[in-house]
């Protein structure tokens, strides 16, 4: 069971980088690019959202999250805490590539303002639908299971990664995937989230990156009324560490 459940949530993966190879962009000024609103690309985070909402209250969903824990208890002994760092991979491979001389769409501003965005919007859904939705934990150690803050903010990277990389190779943003996917199957073997919390973190992560493209055109032009670019550079990177949510700063002149 469990083994079926890998299977699907990487192809869930994969086919959502691939689903996307065709999304339209629009070019607001010489430094970035935006993606233009499609009703297609709510498709694919609409339908895991969904699976994981009526997984709260289904019958049927909630036995198959019961024999997916009952199977990972019984085979597997330790815990593996890559999913802590692996979270984070697919974001700052974006800013990897960019240093190694491997442009991506956006310049360094441009992309940590939507990526701020982009967090902002995640970690605040995330963060309300654990305080009102009281899910206990597959361990029993707390009631805030729904949704998985870890696979939200991996496919919130993995999308950012994709839309930043999309035109230079569809690879990139596959690998992106293929590590998200990776951190969502690590929360249930690690026996700290049920699917349905994976499935909702995966489709809260990828739609809060989408509206982060869909708006930077109008933050954008609130935080930078001049089109002329600065001498200095600002980053500003996103970090949850399990219990806390937070944000480091970083200016190059």
């Amino acid at each position: 069971m469990f083994y079926k459940t890998v299977s699907l949530l990487f192809l869930f993966g994969l086919f959502s980088a691939n689903a996307q190879q065709n999304d339209s962009i629009t070019k607001i000024d010489s430094t970035s690019h935006n993606l233009k609103f499609n009703y297609k690309q709510l498709i694919i985070p609409s339908v895991l959202i969904g699976y994981g909402v009526i997984g709260l209250e289904s019958d049927q969903l909630l036995s198959f999250n019961h024999q997916i824990k009952d199977e990972v208890t019984e085979d597997i002994d330790e815990k593996i805490t890559i999913d802590d760092f692996s979270q984070y991979a697919p974001a700052a491979s974006v800013y990897a590539l960019n240093a190694f001389g491997v442009k991506g769409k956006n310049n360094m501003r441009d992309r940590s303002v939507i990526l701020v965005t982009s967090y902002a919007i995640m970690a605040t859904t995330v963060l309300g639908l654990k305080s009102i939705s009281h899910v206990e934990r597959p361990d029993g150690s707390s009631n805030n299971s729904f949704p998985s803050g870890h696979t939200a903010t991996a496919f919130m990277g993995a999308e950012f990664l994709y839309q930043e990389y999309k035109d230079k190779s569809i690879w990139y943003g596959i690998a992106g995937y293929a590590v998200a996917t990776g951190t969502g199957l690590f929360r249930i073997y690690n026996n700290r989230h049920w699917l349905t919390d994976v499935a909702a973190g995966a489709g809260i992560g990828i739609l809060s990156t989408k509206i982060a493209y869909w708006i930077n055109p109008y933050i954008t032009k609130k935080l930078f009324k001049s089109s002329v670019e600065n001498k200095s550079t600002s980053m500003i990177m996103p970090f949850y560490n399990g219990q806390q949510y937070g944000l480091s700063f970083a200016k190059v002149f």
